[in-house]
This record gives C-alpha cells, sequence and structure tokens, in this order.
C-alpha cells in the first residue's frame, strides 16, 4: 500500500511539473486575450537576443542566463519578450519554466541569419530545406503554454525594391500555419514583424491580411516603430496618424520593436503612457522595448558581462513609465467584426502566395523530423525544382503622409533577416517511426523514474 501511495505521489508531481502556470493567449477580432481568464492582454515586453546576429546563441537553452536575466524582467514588470533566433535542437525546459514562473510570453521569430528568406532572391530561398528548419522550430516550442506567437519574418521587406519577396513571406506564413494544424497542435498564432516604410507599410499590411485563404493570412501584425523620440507626443510622433491609417485592421497589431534612441541621454520613453491608452488600444496591443542587452547600437537597457549584469537609466526609465501606467479598462475598444483587408491592386507583379515547394509537403503528414539547430547552415540558395520566382521592376506604391522617421545613425542589427544569397545542401528527413520513437522515449523516463521510487 505505501509502495502505492508513494507511486500516486510521485505521479501526481511530475505531472504537476508539466502544469503551466500562464494560459494560452488567443486571438479574438483585433486583440488578444487570455483563454483562460477572459481579459485581454496586452504585450508589456523587450526584444532579447544577447550577443545579437554577429555573436549568434541561443538565450533559451542556457539555464544559467535565463536564471541571470529574469529576475531583471520581472523587475522591468513585463510580461513579454521576443527572442529573434533559436537553436530548435536544443532544449528549452528549464527556461520556458523560468519565463512562465515569472508571467511572462515568448514571442519567437522561426528563422536564423542565414535560414531565412532572402530579400534579393526570395524565390530561391524559399525552399524545403528552409521550412523543414521552421517546422523543426515549431516542433520544439510547440509544447510550451507561454508561447504566445511566431514571426514568419523579419522586416524582410525594408523599401519599395524589396516588394516582391512579400508573396514568398506570405507563403511561409501559410506554410506555418498548415503545419501547425496538421500536426494538432494548439492554434497559435503566426504573424509578420514588419518595418515602418511609410512608402508601402500600409499596403504591405493589408497585403498580409488580404485573401480567401485563411491559412495565408497572417493572425496578427507587428510594427517595428521608432517614431516617438524622446518627450514628444501622441500626436507630433505620428502615432495618432497611424492610429488613423490601420483602423479597422482585423486582427492584433503592437509595436513589435519601439524605442528611438535619438535622443540627448537616456531615453524617457514617454510613448508607453500612450500606448497602454485608450487612443491607442482600439488598434495597437501593446509593444515590445529594443532592446535588452546593449549590442553596440545604444539600444540597451542593461550591460552584460559574463554573469553580471549593469541596468542603465534607460531601464530604470522604462520600469517607472510601466509601473505608473495601467493597461484600459475592460476590453479596451477592440473589435470583433472588422473585415479582411483588400489585396492591392497596383503592384507590378503576381501578389499570388508561391505553392508550398514538393518537397516539403511530407513535413505536413510526417513531421519536420530531428531538428538541425544551428547547423542547418545557409539554406537561402537550396533551390528546389518547383520554385516559384516572381521579379519585379519601379513598383508602384501609394505612399503615406505620415513621415518615415530613421531609427539612429548607427546600424541595429537584426537577427532574423538576411539579405545574403549564397549555397548549402542541407539533407532533410523525417518518419512517423522517428515521432513515435521520441513519445516512447518520454515514457520510457517516466516509467524509469517511477520504479526507482517504488523501490525506495
Amino acid at each position: 500500500m505505501l509502495s502505492l501511495i508513494r507511486f500516486a505521489f510521485v505521479f501526481s508531481a511530475l505531472l504537476g511539473l508539466a502544469q503551466a502556470a500562464l494560459h494560452p493567449i488567443e486571438v479574438k477580432g483585433n486583440a488578444f486575450f487570455n483563454s483562460k481568464s477572459g481579459d485581454r492582454f496586452f504585450i508589456r515586453g523587450v526584444d532579447y537576443q544577447p550577443g545579437g546576429s554577429s555573436n549568434l546563441t541561443d538565450p533559451l537553452a542556457d539555464e544559467d542566463v535565463c536564471s541571470r536575466d529574469v529576475p531583471y524582467f520581472k523587475d522591468l514588470g513585463i510580461n513579454t519578450i521576443r527572442v529573434y533566433s533559436v537553436d530548435n535542437s536544443a532544449d528549452h525546459d528549464a527556461c520556458m519554466k523560468l519565463l512562465d514562473d515569472a508571467g511572462i510570453y515568448l514571442l519567437l521569430d522561426v528563422n536564423t541569419p542565414d535560414a531565412s528568406i532572402s530579400r534579393l532572391d526570395p524565390g530561391c530561398s524559399y525552399n524545403s530545406d528552409y521550412l523543414q528548419n521552421v517546422f523543426a522550430t515549431i516542433d520544439a516550442f510547440e509544447s510550451y503554454d507561454n508561447v504566445l506567437g511566431f514571426f514568419a519574418g523579419n522586416e524582410v521587406i525594408n523599401n519599395v525594391d524589396t516588394l516582391f519577396a512579400a508573396p514568398y513571406v506570405k507563403a511561409v506564413v501559410r506554410d506555418m500555419k498548415k503545419y501547425i494544424k496538421a500536426r494538432s497542435y494548439r492554434s497559435i498564432p503566426v504573424g509578420y514583424s514588419s518595418a515602418d516604410i511609410a512608402s508601402v507599410r500600409v499596403e504591405l499590411a493589408h497585403y498580409f491580411n488580404c485573401g480567401n485563404d485563411t491559412n495565408a493570412r497572417v493572425d496578427m501584425f507587428g510594427i517595428n516603430d521608432y517614431s516617438w523620440c524622446g518627450h514628444s507626443s501622441f500626436s507630433v510622433s505620428g502615432y495618432s496618424e497611424k492610429v488613423s491609417l490601420y483602423e479597422g485592421y482585423s486582427v492584433p497589431m503592437f509595436l513589435s520593436e519601439y524605442g528611438c534612441n535619438e535622443v540627448s541621454g537616456a531615453r524617457p520613453f514617454t510613448e508607453v503612457g500612450s500606448i497602454y491608452s485608450t487612443q491607442m488600444s482600439g488598434v495597437f496591443s501593446g509593444g515590445l522595448v529594443y532592446e535588452y542587452s546593449e549590442e553596440g547600437s545604444n539600444y540597451g537597457l542593461v550591460t552584460i558581462d559574463g554573469d553580471s549584469v549593469t541596468t542603465s537609466t534607460d531601464f530604470d526609465n522604462l520600469k517607472s513609465e510601466l509601473n505608473s501606467t495601467s493597461n484600459p479598462s475592460g476590453d479596451g475598444g477592440y473589435s470583433k467584426s472588422n473585415s479582411i483587408s483588400s489585396c492591392p491592386t497596383d503592384w507590378n507583379f503576381t501578389i499570388a502566395v508561391p505553392d508550398t515547394p514538393d518537397g516539403a509537403e511530407t513535413y505536413f503528414k510526417n513531421g519536420a523530423g530531428t531538428p538541425l539547430g544551428f547547423d542547418v547552415g545557409d539554406t537561402q540558395g537550396s533551390c528546389d525544382d518547383d520554385v516559384t520566382l516572381i521579379t519585379t521592376t519601379n513598383v508602384k506604391t501609394t505612399s503615406s503622409k505620415t513621415k518615415s522617421v530613421s531609427k539612429t545613425t548607427t546600424t541595429k542589427e537584426s537577427s532574423s533577416s538576411s539579405t545574403a544569397t549564397s549555397t548549402s545542401t542541407t539533407t532533410s528527413s523525417s518518419s512517423k517511426a522517428m515521432a513515435a520513437a521520441a513519445e516512447y522515449g518520454s515514457l520510457a523516463t517516466l516509467f524509469t523514474v517511477l520504479c526507482s521510487v517504488l523501490l525506495l
């Protein structure tokens, strides 16, 4: 009898370890909501990639790194971090548990600098090797309830001349959503993080939210916006005009990066008061400050030296603004009845979404197979035979009246947007047997633990 009691206790404890403190966030209309409480969810976050793209590491695969940084996340008062690149072959359980315990969700980009859509040659870079890596990243994180969503791309389109890459990014959105459904995962939002380019930003946002194929439409849309500089205001910064420009957008929209550093001294972050006010909450659902750690571009909230973290005045200012600013009450004026967008009609190339490469179709049925992590290499040149090529010259666009504001005179690294085109011959494979073996391995481990306890 004692053995049975001990068995039941340990089994319950093991189940408790798998239970998350946070409940998944879901999309309703143009806003996020807590799936358990039904409360509207506003993103209060920071962008997080210690080392940047020049020293690429996975911050969520190192428990010591997470143990070092999560207390500072809590001190700031944030509820979300965005990570631009991860090693999908690594174990993320410890860090995701630390984030979960701290009440923090994750927005995750599924690309690495070399395994991404190339804005110079998007047709070649959209291939089965690339999609294998994307799907393997989804596999690695789908089980965590505190994954808020996935980004299919970050600033892939950064000017008029690269607009023709948009159909390929939209194809990645479609393929990710199809994969999530095909693998019977929970409905994790998939979106795109867009550069704030005045000449194309509105049409681009509507393109990602148009068409009859629900899989090809984003579930959320992020904007990297640095237009509020210093002690600006809702009107002077252009925020008011952007609310008007995007009014009626039918899915959640938020600032996936913000925090202009073209100021004298520390950033005051006075935009926080507007971001979390009813002036914006009918269209926007919060935002993330760029960025947590100083990576040489004067955006860091903290400086990291090994195990030591030194906070800046920027950190203190952001903390003060967040702590003194409440979310709008109730549902914040969200809309559940906005219509999907109309597709652009004046782009001089086909806006049709390319078909999924034939070599990637097996993944929907059999899974992505073995994750290759950062060893996936450069997939941008791994052209498939059935690639669809889209070319364009002199794209006609409709410019908005809002002035585009430069982020900074220094270079801001982008960890998940790459323009290089090279050759790679990564070989990927998948099988039902592999998935079955992984499941068996997990059950075998649980059984071993239980048996060990019974023999105590």
